[in-house]
């Protein structure tokens, strides 16, 4: 009979002892699966360059990136896809982020970035730019989308912590929708009023990649960084809370801490994401689910995968809307609508998947 001693270290051979052999199987597991999907992402950032009204072959794209001759072909890449690709990497992560993050805050499946009111407050900021500015350029009311974004999730998580229990997954929901409702429908009165408004309105709101002007990539840049930063700095906290806040604060996080941090990064994320591509549902609602079936429930892994998702399947989007339509174009908005309906339908029927 083997005798342990308390504080020894087991060996290997004993059932204790292979406990560190399957955490480092699931840590090698979820490396390479990362790996892969990084790759992954590669090769559709190299779809998004080579692909679209205009088929440019792979090794033209290479010599455009490495030795430009100033022809057709250097000039769609360098000045067109290059830049539209950089941009849907940046959206994608960014609302592959935010959703993880509001579904981890609410323990909701069904919660995305729009439910903080992100979307609404973007979209009223725009539409009053237009109305009453006159301005109709996107790198003109980017600031206002970011400004609206940031006000919206600020009034719904001062709404969701009125009372003594403070800011919970509930309170918080519901103010987003009802603060969503309100600003929807000051929206609509706008642009009832102004057919001018509507006309510059419904571009941006039908989310795209698009015609985007490639300064805006450098507008929303910082705060699509800090929102990664403060978003992995916030995943210790969920891990935390999915025990339960009691048990969360006798780990000793602090739960109104976590709260503040985690709706400062959705508001960055999806305000910056917004103001740049407009709102582009679906996404954020899908890819955590996919990112916890591959990972599980720890975000410390879930964050990364969910961005690394995010930006693969805006980016495929993106293509699918190119080719479908030629010479036109789908807007990538559309086609996530169209092509991830069914596809998170067939999702939500594993129950796995929706247990949060």
């Amino acid at each position: 009979m083997t005798t342990v001693v308390p504080g020894a270290r087991q060996v290997a051979g004993e059932p204790g002892g292979s406990a560190g052999g399957v955490l480092g199987g699931i840590r090698r597991r979820r490396l390479l699966t990362l790996a892969l999907l990084l790759a992954l992402l590669g090769l559709a950032c190299l779809a998004s360059v080579a692909v679209g009204a205009k088929a440019i072959p792979p090794t033209d794209v290479w010599a455009a990136l490495v030795a430009p001759t100033g022809g057709e072909n250097d000039i769609v890449v360098r000045s067109l896809r290059i830049p539209r690709t950089v941009l849907g990497v940046m959206v994608g992560a960014a609302l592959g982020l935010a959703g993880a993050l509001m579904q981890g805050h609410t323990r909701n499946p069904l919660a995305e970035p729009g439910i903080l009111g992100v979307n609404a407050g973007a979209a009223f900021a725009v539409v009053l730019a237009i109305y009453l500015l006159g301005i109709t350029s996107l790198l003109g009311f980017v600031w206002f989308a970011f400004a609206g974004a940031l006000l919206a999730s600020v009034a719904v998580f001062a709404l969701g912590s009125l009372g003594r229990a403070g800011a919970t997954p509930v309170t918080l929901a519901l103010a987003g929708i009802a603060v969503t409702v309100f600003l929807f429908a000051l929206v609509q009165a706008v642009i009832l009023l102004s057919q001018e408004t509507l006309d510059v309105y419904r571009f941006w709101v039908v989310g795209a990649l698009a015609g985007r002007d490639p300064a805006v990539i450098l507008d929303v840049a910082p705060f699509l960084a800090a929102g990664l930063v403060l978003a992995l700095a916030n995943a210790p906290g969920l891990n935390a809370l999915a025990l339960g806040e009691d048990v969360a604060r006798a780990l000793g996080q602090s739960i109104r801490r976590v709260r503040i941090v985690g709706v400062a990064a959705i508001t960055l994320l999806a305000g910056g994401a917004v103001a740049a591509a407009g709102p582009i549902g679906f996404l954020g609602l899908v890819v955590p689910h996919v990112a916890r079936y591959l990972t599980g429930p720890d975000h410390r892994w879930l964050l990364p995968y969910a961005a690394v998702l995010g930006a693969i399947l805006i980016l495929l989007a993106d293509v699918v809307g190119r080719v479908v339509m030629r010479p036109g174009e789908l807007q990538v908005g559309i086609v996530l609508a169209l092509v991830g309906a069914p596809f998170f339908i067939a999702l939500v029927r594993r129950k796995r998947l929706m247990a949060l």
